[in-house]
């Protein structure tokens, strides 16, 4: 079907009257809100499906690249709803495309299903009490995303299926989102070539959405590893030459280096292998560094004095500097103008959670229990305005969607499924994750992107003033290359170690919703499980 011929379908279909591409949609689109308000009500009733899908994901807790329990269980989901799936996607055995539909626009619906190491937490308690000490767990709720999209889905392809609307609608993992893992490779494979928008959802304290530059910054991800010889380390130290010293050395040059890095540049590293006793001169070592800049071209400039210090290091230890592995980058994130400015306004119509009492005095709780986060509780109030380009990035976290971002038109739809204030990648994070309110946020998550799908297959305009934007200013005369080297594949054997040690217990936990109601049920927790309150005598 040609663009043309698309346009003209929908807008009959949707009972309104054609208009040229890159006008607004006739005002009072009756037919339009009313199929909206019925994929709301529709996403309602979808209430208990919703929450065992955040549940059940909680209780698997899967570190990024073994998220099997998860993959089975969501591929499971959809299959049974209608899509097709395609599994193994990109080289990458726990991640997958779903697709149903045919024909344009091609909507893209993403969101994470990784981890935390060491984040293990019971839901519903105001304090740190792992489920089980030292293992993994939702301290940052990617638990929750995927349940926003499916719901709204389902939701939306049951209206095309009755109105028989043009459109393909597909659901992606964001696999190893914590490890910034796979999607530059997704974009390498050419699984977005053909999509007209992606819709992205990520866990929040509040609902929103934005366009143009974010605030943060892209990174690409580099193991560095060195090989010595080992000898005695007391009887012969002098036959030896220890990796880990040329390890240590790089560590300190880069230490030193910090002071004359840009003030938005972020870097960090753990030493991933340290030597095996120490009665014995290392002869492997290996460290793992993060380069976070705010642009390409700064990105590559660490990376490229990352190198150098490298090389100077296995020079000073007298090893051998082995190449190097990239185990994941990102591109810096740029959001949609058009698909913002759509989200925005379902959002509005949308609004936040009603919040319970019991909702309320966990986030307080837990605020007051980190000390450091003013105990306000949950959000109440939408922002006032949609949040445009930041003015000045001084750099933070990255997220991969930057890599789909400039690539295809692309929003992160925020959801408000956990507690203002708290420190993120931890416990605390956790808490919310399955409890009411990650629940109630992820039902008002799915019914924006609900009322989002459905402008966009309605509203063909809508596609190509979103396409205007990426090309004629957007990508105008930044163009996105690539930070994967071609040798570069996914690290897919990272986390099996800790997966192995610490998945035969976490099964113990996993949620049965054929016994239970709730998460909270089976664990036997009342909500909130809040500290008792002192008095001074």
């Amino acid at each position: 079907m040609t663009g043309r011929s698309w346009l003209i379908a929908v807008m009959l279909a949707a009972g309104a009257v054609a208009v040229p591409v890159a006008q607004k949609a006739p005002k009072g689109n009756a037919k339009l809100e009313a199929l909206k308000q019925e994929a709301v009500a529709d996403v309602e009733s979808r209430a208990v499906f919703a929450q065992q899908m955040v549940d059940q994901i909680f209780s698997y807790g899967e570190l990024g690249f073994q998220e099997f329990e998860t993959t089975r269980y969501l591929t499971d989901v959809l299959k049974s709803n209608g899509f097709s799936v395609q599994e193994g996607i990109a080289g990458v055995p726990t991640a997958f495309m779903a697709s149903w539909g045919s024909g344009k626009p091609v909507i893209a619906l993403g969101s994470d299903i990784d981890c935390i190491p060491q984040a293990s937490q019971k839901p519903g308690v105001a304090w740190h009490e792992p489920i089980i000490e030292g293992a993994p767990g939702h301290g940052e709720g990617h638990n929750s995303g995927q349940a926003v999209n499916i719901v709204a889905a389902l939701a939306v392809k049951k209206i095309m299926e009755r109105e028989h609307l043009p459109g393909t609608l597909r659901i992606w993992t964001g696999t190893a989102e914590e490890l910034v893992g796979t999607k530059a490779y997704f974009i390498r494979a050419g699984l977005f070539k053909d999509v007209d928008v992606a819709l992205f959802t990520h866990v929040s304290d509040q609902l929103d959405v934005s366009w143009g530059q974010r605030d943060g910054t892209g990174l690409v991800s580099v193991q560095y590893s060195f090989r010595g010889e080992t000898a005695h380390a007391a009887g012969n130290p002098w036959r030896g030459r220890s990796a880990l010293d040329a390890v240590e050395l790089m560590d300190i040059g880069w230490n030193f280096r910090r002071e004359h890095l840009r003030l938005s540049q972020r870097s960090h590293s753990v030493i991933t292998d340290g030597g095996d006793q120490p009665n014995v001169v290392p002869r492997s070592a290996s460290v793992w560094y993060y380069f976070r800049e705010t642009d390409y071209q700064h990105i590559k400039e660490l990376w490229e004095t990352g190198d150098t210090m490298a090389k100077a290091a296995s020079m000073m230890a007298g090893v051998e500097l082995l190449p190097t592995k990239v185990l994941g980058s990102a591109w810096p994130q740029h959001f949609n103008k058009v698909v913002a400015e759509t989200t925005w306004a379902n959002i509005q119509k949308i609004g936040l959670p009603k919040w319970s009492d019991d909702d309320q005095q966990l986030a307080k709780a837990l605020q007051k229990e980190l000390k450091n986060a003013k105990a306000e509780g949950l959000t109440v109030k939408l922002r006032d305005d949609l949040q445009g380009p930041v003015k000045e990035n001084n750099g933070g976290g990255s997220d991969d969607i930057g890599d789909i971002s400039w690539n295809v038109p692309t929003v992160t739809l925020r959801y408000p499924a956990n507690i203002p204030g708290l420190p993120g990648h931890n416990w605390a994070n956790a808490i919310a994750m399955a409890t009411p309110i990650a629940h109630k946020g992820v039902m008002a998550g799915a019914k924006v992107q609900a009322m989002t799908m459905l402008d966009l297959v309605s509203r063909p305009e809508l596609v190509q003033q979103a396409w205007d934007y990426f090309k004629n200013e957007q990508t105008k005369e930044t163009k996105y290359q690539p930070l994967l080297r071609d040798q570069d594949q996914p690290a897919i054997w990272l986390n099996k170690a800790t997966m192995d040690k610490y998945r035969p217990e976490m099964k113990k936990y996993y949620y049965d919703p054929t016994r239970y109601k709730t998460y909270l049920d089976q664990l036997g927790i009342k909500y909130p499980t809040l500290r008792p309150a002192t008095t001074n005598q």
